[in-house]
């Protein structure tokens, strides 16, 4: 069979350049899909490795200046300074728990060796030595049993509640007689990170059988839930109260864009406290506030589109503003826990915040990130401290999310 010859030829050539084109555009876009698929893929294992990778890195660093990792700072890695910090119990805890994801004994062994630094800060007076010893000490506790580690707990609570004041009905936050605390006027501040210290109450009762240490957090729960939140289910970050009466005095903040603006690590902290709150008690008034904080998150435009929120919701240069992983980091942790008590829509969006999470635009390469696992965190961008870096509690709370999605 003959074929006949064109009389354009020119024409024939047009149309296999376009062809040609048309497939080098095909093959350059399925590329991209496919490129921008593995950045999306995701697995526990994988972040797992990863983070091992970053973390021997971190470790040999803090063993060489015996101390606990807590920034950057200039590129180079913060160290918790000496005496009491809120942030000590992070590190030894997201220890314990790449030994929970791996079974490895080199990390029970680190995570040790690092929570020792803290011990004797048991007695502190502070507000956050829920942070601390929960999270190093509690985690401790409950994958050893190790008798140490009640000690510890028990010392601490027992610290915690002679913060407590019956006619506030909350533990006391800051100590206003020094520092810039004292220039706010304040006279009995309570902030709602503080809903994060009250696990270590809590998990006390169950250790000793005494109920004082979880009355003392049922009551501050209460109280917290009756005055720190707005009609849209936002928080303010400072409530400020009558050291003798218990009278309310104001409604501040000290790390957001405004008193009456939404901080976001602030909403972040309400949050998981009260989603652990209905663990202990299944009191149903604590998960109705967590679902509708978990609701008022969700429903923010930047978290619903891009998963990581700006450090403030309502800060005033967005989109020219820092975001905080942190507090994307203690969302969605607390959105895995919480899907297990109500509607699996918040396992979805914890699993698409962890996802995002762990792309090379929030988690860091061996060697970079003074080995940290996440970029991008902000400390306080009123006192101009910690913005655009890593910080030691984002890592926790990630590592946490990988345990809590593992487990499921």
């Amino acid at each position: 069979m003959k074929f006949k010859q064109s009389k354009h030829p020119f024409y024939i050539l047009l149309l296999i350049c376009i062809v040609i084109v048309g497939c080098i555009q095909s093959g350059k876009a399925n590329q991209k899909k496919q490129k921008l698929q593995q950045e999306k893929s995701f697995t526990i294992e994988d972040q797992i490795l990863a983070a091992e990778k970053n973390y021997k890195l971190l470790v040999n660093n803090a063993r060489k200046a015996n101390n606990i990792p807590r920034s950057l700072e200039k590129n180079a890695i913060k160290w918790i300074h000496n005496g009491f910090d809120w942030t000590e119990g992070f590190f030894p805890g997201s220890l314990w728990y790449i030994y929970e994801l791996t079974n490895n004994e080199k990390w029970k062994k680190e995570a040790l060796y690092f929570q020792e630094l803290n011990f004797d800060d048991r007695f502190a007076s502070s507000h956050d030595l829920g942070f601390v010893f929960q999270c190093s000490y509690g985690n401790s506790f409950r994958l050893t049993k190790a008798e140490q580690n009640k000690t510890a707990l028990i010392d601490a609570s027992n610290a915690l509640i002679g913060r407590f004041n019956e006619a506030v009905g909350c533990i006391k936050s800051w100590d206003v007689d020094s520092g810039w605390q004292q220039q706010r006027g304040w006279q009995y501040p309570v902030i709602i990170d503080n809903m994060m210290n009250l696990e270590l109450l809590f998990e006390t009762s169950l250790l000793t059988g005494e109920d004082k240490y979880k009355d003392v957090a049922i009551s501050h729960a209460n109280t917290t839930l009756k005055k720190h939140f707005r009609e849209d289910n936002s928080s303010y970050h400072v409530v400020d109260y009558d050291s003798i009466t218990g009278v309310l005095r104001s409604k501040q903040t000290a790390q957001g864009h405004a008193h009456n603006s939404s901080w976001a690590r602030g909403q972040a902290w309400g949050l998981y406290g009260f989603t652990v709150c209905y663990r202990y008690t299944k009191k149903p008034e604590y998960l109705t506030q967590a679902k509708k904080i978990a609701d008022y998150i969700l429903s923010n435009s930047t978290v619903a589109k891009e998963n990581i929120p700006y450090w403030d919701y309502n800060a005033p240069n967005i989109p020219n503003e820092p975001k905080d992983v942190s507090a994307a980091t203690i969302t969605a942790s607390a959105l895995i826990e919480l899907s297990q008590y109500a509607d699996k829509k918040y396992l979805d969006k914890a699993k698409s915040i962890i996802e995002t999470l762990s792309t090379d635009e929030y988690f860091a390469k061996p060697g970079t990130n003074g080995n940290f696992l996440l970029k991008h965190s902000v400390g306080s961008i009123p006192h101009g401290a910690e913005i655009d870096v890593p910080l030691n509690y984002a890592d926790y709370y990630y590592l946490e999310s990988l345990v809590r999605l593992r487990k499921l």
